[in-house]
């Protein structure tokens, strides 16, 4: 074998092994123990030859190919030795006949001499007729000592005749062995096979197997998430994985006989351009996978986030500007996947233009099509230039077929795909500054109702990173959290695909508000704009928000933008996180919360503008992250915003939703009579009435009439509108209450989203938690008796939260290379009446508990506490007073609770590494 990590011989020299092992049986007469000694001595040569070819690897940890051939060169030198023993040792055949002819072959990845470290041994024992006892023998004897050195080893006994029956009818086997390799044994059988297999199966049955290898392509996709940008990735059989490569090499060879994957260049269905990216791609494939079977000591090929850390070390990556290691070695591989991804596509139409069933042409002209430019024809069904010079001639063409396939509605065909892949040079200043490529930038944008559809396919082919040089730094750029489901780029183009969802009218229902601000008119310009601006900022060491708007800054001018769009979009990316923060991590139910935020948006129009650009980034997050809890949020703090910039910052006040508060209230209790009303109404002080809702404040009113001492009340009930399950609690008032709670929900591994605690005038408790379930769901009515019997018993004393706790407060394996540094932030503007402390830091199932113990152990009374998850980051607010019902003003005040938080954070991460 050409090209391996080490010398052969230094990696298994199979004669001298056979000579000892020879040496050796002399002097064992027993079957057993002669076994037992080849087995050892061949376990020797496996064992030095692994470790070898490790610290090789280790050394040159990205020559992957060389590794490949390296280790099947070991199998093979095994596997020879065991048949020679097992054939001439064990069972020697004096007088063999012609039925007695056996021969090993190599079958799948073996065959093609591509082994990762513990992957598979399939073998083909090949016999000329119907096997004799003796080849039995052979073949049971080599097994057992292969299985004796842990090889995990598949294997078939067959005839020719056999193997060409069986191939006709499974694809998988037809595939396994069109890979067949010979390693030892009768040479002219091994011949014969393949001559059977060339002349009777592979030679006029090709697009039945290339039919059948896309289908099972289209399965494994789907298996595996359907898209590229799976953030834990599964490098064998995942979209751009080594599995899409092989099944092109795999069609090739079905197809032309090739005998690497260099021979497709010669078959004319790939460039030297694309083999060359084809053969970089694999390489890097081969050198992860093969790292991950070393790291998980078994064959491993999810790429899981602890995992990639490690791959990431082991591959020579290092954290720069501002970027993690392993953030930059995803970065690396996805850039790897969507070249894959490219070459396919490619592949498949030159396969198609090739082998195109004329009944599908014929169809196709009954079809009413739309008439192409003049510039550009149709192949295939799809655009392609008309003359490759003249396309060139006029570099905007680079643009223009991106917006013709958008007002057709074809695909591009990989012709005129090849064509700018290789030329996006042309994409220089000039162009950028042309005023018609900025208007056919725009258009591609704002024109034809899905823009995704072509962002996509110029983002892949290297086009929008070359007219928005900008725009490349995050091009596959992997964000090393839980939370974001896509790399940046993808990210960015969810975004503008829902935003193209709302116009389009798809999501009224689910997103009312955004869908009639967009109704009512907004300009389309700077929203499109600034959702592909507003994370291009990512990947530096300095606030992506700021750099993402001084980059707005040169790149709005660039698009064609007047003065006014420019610095609206600058406002917008900016300003990006403002609203999700203001109504994830503050308590919206206070007066200052909306002024405050009233006072930074300014207008009505940068508002909505704002909102939409928020809804869109929190979908474009990923399945699952928006939900009725962010919309209840959302819509709550538009609508006052709107209030407070229509009606004046002045009529944002406590008073007078207190007031409005309690008419409410009288109108829901009809049925009580006129002094329990007025009693209600006046135990509670005035951040009650703004921080809830009418239908809360009803269910308290109820658990707190006639409330005997030392009983304690719950109502549990699902709250749809938000998504979660309301438990409220009312009963007599005592320091520390709120962490007594805290711990009695997460005993039951209740999910906190957010949470109001008030005490009254008469000194009673009310606390209200919002929860979820460990899927992030209302818990189920059935759930709920024995949610609150849990509760109960904790609040009663019969459990300790803590000693209970210690078992469940753990962070996930796959989760714990995850790095979150802890800010502690004290803001005493924020609110009137309370200091803002908000808690960054990873989350944990035990996480609030610590930290409101170690509050109320500080003498610090928590009104509130607004709870933001993001993945396995938390950020809880806890808005709060000192004993004597004041703000923490004084610095060192702020520094000794910040440094009794720190190490109760500190210490709860502790227990749940243990």
């Amino acid at each position: 074998m050409q090209d391996m990590l080490l010398p052969g011989v230094e990696i298994i020299d199979p004669r001298a092994l056979s000579a000892a092992i020879s040496a050796d049986l002399t002097t064992e007469p027993d079957p057993r123990a002669a076994r037992a000694l080849v087995v050892r001595h061949l376990a020797e040569a496996k064992a030095a030859g692994n470790a070898a070819l490790a610290a090789a690897f280790a050394a040159r940890p990205m020559e992957a190919r060389a590794l490949t051939r390296a280790q099947s060169h070991l199998t093979d030198g095994l596997v020879s030795v065991a048949f020679d023993l097992a054939r001439n040792h064990f069972h020697p055949a004096h007088n063999p006949t012609e039925s007695e002819r056996l021969t090993v072959l190599a079958v799948g990845g073996y065959g093609r001499a591509e082994m990762a470290p513990h992957s598979d041994v399939d073998l083909l024992f090949l016999t000329p007729w119907k096997i004799t006892p003796w080849a039995e023998s052979v073949i049971e004897s080599m097994l057992y000592m292969l299985w004796d050195l842990k090889l995990k080893v598949g294997h078939s006994s067959r005839t020719v005749r056999d193997c060409l029956r069986l191939a006709r009818d499974d694809i998988t086997i037809r595939t396994a062995l069109l890979e067949h390799r010979y390693i030892t044994g009768d040479a002219a059988l091994a011949r014969e096979l393949d001559d059977a297999l060339w002349s009777d199966l592979f030679r006029n049955s090709g697009p039945e197997f290339i039919e059948a290898k896309l289908a099972e392509r289209a399965e494994r996709h789907k298996r595996q998430g359907g898209q590229r940008y799976v953030l834990e990735p599964n490098i064998k059989e995942g979209k751009g994985g080594l599995r899409d490569l092989q099944t092109l090499y795999w069609i090739g060879k079905y197809l032309h006989r090739v005998p690497d994957a260099a021979g497709l260049v010669a078959a004319g269905l790939l460039t030297q351009e694309e083999y060359a990216t084809f053969n970089r791609a694999e390489n890097f494939l081969w050198a992860v996978r093969s790292h991950l079977h070393y790291i998980g000591k078994r064959a491993v090929d999810q790429l899981t986030f602890d995992m990639q850390v490690e791959v990431a070390a082991r591959m020579g990556y290092a954290d720069s500007g501002g970027r993690r290691a392993v953030e930059v070695f995803m970065q690396d591989y996805f850039r790897h996947a969507t070249r894959v991804g490219e070459l396919t596509r490619v592949f498949l139409t030159q396969l198609e233009a090739r082998h195109a069933k004329p009944e599908a042409a014929i169809i196709g002209l009954f079809r009413r099509r739309k008439k192409v430019r003049a510039g550009f024809k149709l192949v295939q069904g799809r655009i392609d230039a008309l003359d490759p010079k003249r396309f060139l001639a006029d570099k905007l063409n680079m643009l223009r077929v991106f917006e013709e396939a958008l007002r057709t509605g074809y695909l591009l065909h990989p012709n005129v795909m090849r064509l700018i892949a290789a030329n996006l040079h042309l994409i220089d200043d000039e162009m950028r500054d042309d005023p018609e490529a900025k208007q056919i930038f725009l258009d591609l944008l704002l024109k034809h109702g899905n823009p995704e559809r072509s962002l996509r396919r110029m983002n892949e082919l290297g086009v929008l990173g070359a007219f928005i040089p900008e725009f490349e730094p995050i091009v596959a750029m992997m964000q090393f959290n839980v939370y974001h489901h896509y790399t940046v780029d993808e990210h960015i183009i969810q975004c503008i695909s829902t935003l193209a969802q709302i116009e389009r009218g798809e999501l009224v229902e689910e997103l009312p508000l955004s869908s009639s601000i967009l109704d009512a008119g907004i300009s389309r310009r700077v929203i499109y704009v600034a959702l592909l601006l507003h994370d291009i900022g990512k990947g530096r060491p300095e606030d992506h928000s700021i750099l993402g708007a001084q980059i707005a800054r040169r790149v709005c001018p660039r698009l064609g933008l007047n003065d006014e769009e420019c610095e609206t979009v600058e406002w917008l990316v900016r300003y990006h996180l403002l609203m999700s923060d203001m109504a994830q991590k503050r308590d919206i139910g206070d007066p200052r919360t909306v002024r405050d935020f009233a006072k930074a948006v300014k207008t009505r129009k940068r508002l909505d503008l704002l909102t939409v650009l928020t809804v869109c980034d929190i979908r474009g997050v990923g399945p699952g992250t928006w939900n009725n809890w962010k919309a209840m949020l959302l819509r709550q703090l538009h609508r006052d915003t709107t209030e407070a910039l229509e009606g004046g910052l002045e009529n944002v006040n406590r008073e007078r939703r207190a007031d409005e508060a309690k008419r409410q209230l009288r109108e829901a209790l009809p049925d009580w009579d006129a002094r329990e009303v007025r009693a209600e109404l006046a135990r509670h002080y005035p951040p009650y009435w703004q921080g809830l809702l009418t239908e809360t404040h009803l269910v308290f009113a109820h658990l707190l009439r006639d409330l005997p001492d030392h009983e304690i009340r719950i109502d549990l009930h699902p709250d749809p509108g938000r998504d979660a399950t309301r438990a409220a609690f009312a009963l007599e008032d005592h320091p520390g209450i709120f962490s007594r709670l805290a711990g009695a929900l997460a005993l039951v591994g209740a999910n906190v989203v957010d949470a109001r605690t008030y005490t009254s005038k008469d000194g009673y408790a009310t606390a209200v938690f919002w929860v979820q379930d460990s899927d992030g769901h209302p818990y189920e009515v059935a759930r709920l008796p024995r949610l609150r019997q849990m509760i109960e018993k904790t609040l009663r004393g019969e459990v300790l939260p803590r000693e209970a706790l210690a078992d469940r407060d753990k962070v996930k394996k796959r989760e714990r290379e995850f790095r979150f540094p802890t800010h502690i932030t004290f803001d005493n503007e924020g609110s009137e009446i309370y200091t803002i402390v908000e808690v960054d830091t990873r989350d944990r199932p035990g996480l609030l508990y610590d930290l409101t113990r170690t509050l109320a152990a500080n003498n610090i009374y928590i009104a509130s506490a607004v709870i933001a998850t993001f993945g396995a980051q938390v950020v809880d607010t806890f808005y709060v007073k000192d004993m004597f019902g004041l703000k923490l003003h004084t610095k060192p005040k702020q520094d000794a609770l910040e440094k009794k938080l720190r190490q109760a954070i500190a210490e709860g991460a502790e227990r749940a590494q243990a």
